[in-house]
């Protein structure tokens, strides 16, 4: 960067440096003894004032122009300026001259910028000689400890979002087979530990493959949909619902044993071939009928093990004509 001057040459003003605001004017004088013979330095658009990989020793104060937090590309020569500025009154490199680490990001200038430039020693001269700076030190560290803290909060918000929406089937809103491996193993150990009941219910829409070839694809997705909505409908909000694979779904029904979930799964049975899933048209459901696996968790019994016991109970159903249930 180049020298312009010193700060006793400029004809910026120290009542506009964040760090020197709400001063004693005995201390402002003395603040300018200090940084008198500080040099005001020029960074021209695009260059690095504060590199991440390197320690810091100094702090940059904003006097014209603007710095931003920024990111190389892959080849280092293209910079991507963020969203995070810093304006006129505004310093960089606090954070490094206090604990003599690393800079915890790349600063750039946004636009041709005027900077004092104040050595880590000068500055903690300030700090020692002015409680007003070592004052407004301290609240532009909170303030920055609860920006990082917002924008972590932020990122676990997003982040959360993203992982339930990993969790969602895109076609019918059921859990997926991600939701059903990650959380199947801890709903059959409390059932395990505390001795409640579970039970699950695996559906089979019947001769889905022939439905889509008779009337496309669109429509089958039409009628996995209208399925996932019956079975989502008639469950209570301690029940959930999985889409296990292409025509399968699972129901899980927690603190329930083998006579209750029999009787849900008569009750889904039934509400499934009332169904309409083709309005204009007025064809029902039973074009697609459901075959329905009741399971109930024994002691020795793993997830494995209880989707394998469903899995025959829907075997037997499914040999047993369309729109059955077994367990």
């Amino acid at each position: 960067m180049e020298q312009l001057m010193y700060f006793k040459n400029a004809a910026y003003r120290i009542e506009d440096i964040h760090l020197f605001r709400d001063i004693s004017d005995s201390d402002l004088l003395l603040i300018r003894q200090i940084i008198q013979d500080c040099p005001v330095v020029k960074a021209r658009a695009g260059q690095i004032v504060l590199d991440a990989n390197s320690s810091g020793s100094r702090l940059y104060i904003v006097l014209d122009g603007a710095l931003g937090i920024t990111k190389l590309n892959e080849d280092n020569n293209h910079v991507e300026n963020s969203i995070t500025q810093y304006l006129p009154g505004e310093c960089v490199g606090e954070i490094s001259v206090l604990d003599e680490e690393i800079h915890s990001a790349t600063i750039s200038a946004l636009c041709d910028s005027d900077l004092l430039l104040i050595e880590a020693d000068t500055m903690w001269r300030l700090i020692d000689e002015s409680n007003g700076v070592a004052r407004n030190l301290l609240q532009l560290l909170s303030f920055r400890i609860r920006a990082a803290n917002a924008q972590i909060r932020s990122r676990q918000k997003v982040g959360e979002f993203y992982r339930q929406l990993s969790m969602v089937d895109g076609l019918t809103g059921l859990h997926n087979r991600a939701w059903l491996n990650a959380q199947m193993p801890g709903l059959i150990e409390h059932a395990l530990i505390s001795s409640n009941p579970l039970s699950i219910i695996l559906v089979d829409l019947d001769h889905f493959k022939k439905f889509n070839d008779e009337h496309g694809h669109l429509l089958g997705d039409d009628a996995l949909q209208s399925a996932a909505k019956v079975l989502n409908a008639g469950l209570r909000p301690t029940d959930f619902a999985a889409r296990y694979g292409g025509e399968e779904m699972m129901v899980i029904l927690p603190g329930t044993n083998q006579k209750a979930a029999l009787g849900v799964a008569q009750r889904l049975c039934t509400k499934l071939s009332k169904t309409r899933i083709f309005a204009d048209q007025h064809k029902v459901l039973p074009h697609i009928t459901g075959s329905f696996g009741v399971a109930t968790l024994q002691p020795h019994q793993n997830a494995a093990d209880l989707i394998d016991a469903a899995d025959r109970a829907l075997y037997r159903a499914k040999n047993g004509g369309r729109n059955q249930v077994a367990i």
